[in-house]
């Protein structure tokens, strides 16, 4: 399993450390026995785990720079806790509304000792943190509308959304001055990409 993981991230130009392997490991395999009794996730294969989850959240962290983190509808814990692993000088914050999936990343946090991590458990638009957000992510959360409208007072106003969608994203209403990345994730064939959208950029497309 190392292997898949490093060979997949090494063809996204991306070197692992060994503490990162190590940790990204020890993190699918809480998620899989966690999975048994909360449904975390439909991935229940360590190998599709790899590939679905821990390949694909690493794909966008070459577009991630300094700044505070907010990962929206994190779920348990896909792309935050992957950056959070991957940048520990990085202030990451992960943001679910359900209290078994905050439940499991505070926990994944302890095991993994993820010091720059703070989990959050609380309706996006409810949230008034005391400092504005320089980037936010999300992975499967809203559409592209919907979170702009969610989170928009959470961003700061230089700021910037890293959204992860597929290939139906031009669906949903896109804001002017997008910038589409396509991601190209090892051994998984659905088509990926990140949208990068600067909030001082927003406005509505007729």
């Amino acid at each position: 399993m190392q292997a898949l993981l490093k060979d997949g991230a090494k063809q996204m130009g991306i070197e692992l450390a060994p503490e990162q392997t190590l940790k990204l490991l020890q993190y699918l395999e809480l998620i899989i026995k966690w999975n048994k009794t909360y449904n975390l996730s439909a991935i229940r294969d360590q190998q599709q785990g790899i590939k679905k989850h821990l390949l694909d959240s690493l794909s966008i962290t070459p577009y991630i720079k300094s700044g505070a983190l907010l990962d929206v509808g994190s779920g348990a814990g896909l792309p935050g806790i992957v950056i959070s692993i991957m940048q520990p000088e990085l202030a990451v914050s992960v943001l679910d509304t359900v209290g078994k999936k905050c439940r499991f990343m505070q926990f994944a946090k302890t095991q993994l000792k993820l010091k720059n991590l703070t989990v959050i458990n609380q309706r996006v638009e409810d949230y008034q943190p005391e400092q504005c957000f320089k980037q936010i992510t999300s992975r499967a959360f809203a559409s592209i509308d919907k979170t702009i409208e969610l989170t928009q007072h959470l961003l700061c106003d230089d700021g910037r959304y890293l959204l992860m969608k597929g290939l139906n994203f031009e669906q949903e209403g896109l804001t002017k001055d997008v910038k589409i990345h396509k991601l190209s994730v090892p051994n998984v064939s659905d088509n990926r990409f990140l949208l990068e959208i600067k909030k001082n950029k927003i406005r509505k497309t007729k």
